[in-house]
């Protein structure tokens, strides 16, 4: 191995982008607007605004290319950690024997451990903004809420979290961490909502899904008669997306840095976030015809909206209560298995992937959870970093491929988003390790 190069590239503050990219005017067809299901006519802004900030209502339907970074979403960003390092994974090239150059972007270095915070920075300071006073929110894994309610702390704002059941009993560190930083954290389906209690008549021992949990945080914005209570998203839409490319704008000048081109830029799905992070600002050098770079979306395989879902209109909850989204969706009452990649297991996928999904320029793959832990131990084992399952989708992949380059001897430069530590999904390795996985 040739030790010349960096192991660790590394961005200045003042290398960290000003501004978020809105891949909406570059996109190779006019998304399809989200539609009133009373109605079937497209939502108009003055309706989202009941639930939303109005900047990020604007941001939603923005036509603009680039968005300019608050300061102080800035200054919040580079305190906590931005711009994260991109890192070569010499030792798992080692261990792979492979020809192909493994780089990583380090998103689990931050005080909540994800990628997440990129957009409930910004979520909770536009809603600050404008007076509102406390963000109601659902979580799978518990990185958004995790992300939300140290948002939320640092503005000064409450913070309601509808976690999914399965997680809430799989992953107890996590809610601890929502509750140090101030949140109240309910498991979903919760009694405290007529939705909740619905599900929970229906069916008792329902796991919880991040539908579920949607619903159930859009029921307490929409019953607080004060008007002072938003709703967050943490992945799907549009402006979630936008805030997430300040990943992907790093790794692109970092890659100048190390004279490198991505063959391969690969990142785990649920909903789409960090994926869009990291690939929207590639794909949009892609659609320029400046790289022929492969954009790998890993997802898993008890939840596979992009490689068996159907693309059409549906909702974004279990309730019915969002607008309508053209997107890839197992529908809405998809109840997947409780994995512990509990980020992932949504119904459906962002309208922007799912639809440079069905023009081939974003590839989806499915793996099951065993060989996503397996894959995840093997990282641990060689870079020494405990990865979140849900990153350990994208590691699967990106072994994948550098395997392929082994059979090939092709010397391509494999990308992939490491979105999240796993420090606190240690339940889940230690099942595992020890034979009892599913």
């Amino acid at each position: 191995m040739d030790y010349d190069k960096s192991i660790k590239i590394i961005l200045d503050e003042n290398e960290m982008p000003k501004s978020f990219y809105n891949i909406l005017p570059d996109l190779p067809a006019r998304l399809d607007p989200p539609l009133d299901p009373r109605t079937n006519e497209p939502v108009k802004g003055a309706d989202l605004e009941a639930i939303f900030a109005k900047e990020l209502v604007r941001q939603e339907m923005s036509g603009e290319s680039v968005i300019a970074i608050p300061g102080e979403v800035r200054e919040a960003l580079l305190r906590m950690g931005r711009p994260s390092p991109l890192m070569r994974a010499r030792r798992l090239e080692e261990k792979l024997k492979t020809p192909a150059r493994i780089y990583f972007k380090h998103e689990g270095l931050n005080p909540c451990g994800s990628h997440k915070p990129n957009t409930a920075i910004a979520q909770a300071f536009y809603n600050m903004k404008e007076g509102t006073e406390a963000l109601a929110t659902e979580t799978g894994a518990g990185q958004w809420g995790t992300a939300l309610s140290y948002a939320c702390m640092l503005f000064d704002m409450k913070c309601e979290v509808f976690m999914v059941k399965s997680s809430y009993e799989q992953k107890p560190y996590r809610k601890m961490m929502m509750h140090a930083y101030g949140a109240t954290v309910h498991a979903s389906p919760s009694s405290i909502t007529e939705y909740g209690r619905k599900v929970l008549a229906a069916s008792p021992g329902h796991p919880g899904t991040l539908g579920v949990a949607i619903s159930e945080a859009i029921e307490m914005v929409v019953s607080d008669n004060s008007g002072k209570t938003k709703y967050s998203l943490g992945s799907v839409l549009n402006h979630v997306m936008l805030h997430q490319t300040v990943i992907g704008q790093e790794v692109r000048t970092q890659l100048a840095k190390a004279d490198e081109k991505a063959d391969y830029v690969i990142g785990c799905v649920g909903g789409g976030s960090n994926f869009a992070g990291i690939s929207f600002p590639l794909i949009h050098d892609r659609l320029r015809g400046k790289n022929d770079t492969r954009f790998i979306a890993v997802e898993p395989d008890s939840c596979p909206s992009l490689t068996k879902g159907e693309y059409r209109y549906d909702h974004g909850d279990t309730a019915g209560m969002t607008p309508l989204l053209k997107m890839h969706t197992m529908g809405k009452d998809f109840i997947p298995s409780p994995i512990h990649a509990g980020g992932l297991r949504y119904h459906g996928m962002a309208p922007t992937v799912s639809l440079l999904a069905s023009r081939g320029i974003v590839e989806p793959r499915a793996y099951n959870q065993n060989e996503v832990f397996e894959a995840g131990i093997m990282f641990a084992r060689s870079e020494g970093i405990i990865p979140a399952p849900e990153s350990s989708h994208a590691i699967k992949a990106a072994i994948d491929i550098a395997l392929d380059c082994k059979k090939s001897g092709e010397q391509k430069t494999i990308v992939f988003n490491l979105s999240g530590h796993g420090l606190l999904d240690l339940a889940g390795f230690e099942q595992y390790l020890e034979g009892k996985m599913r």
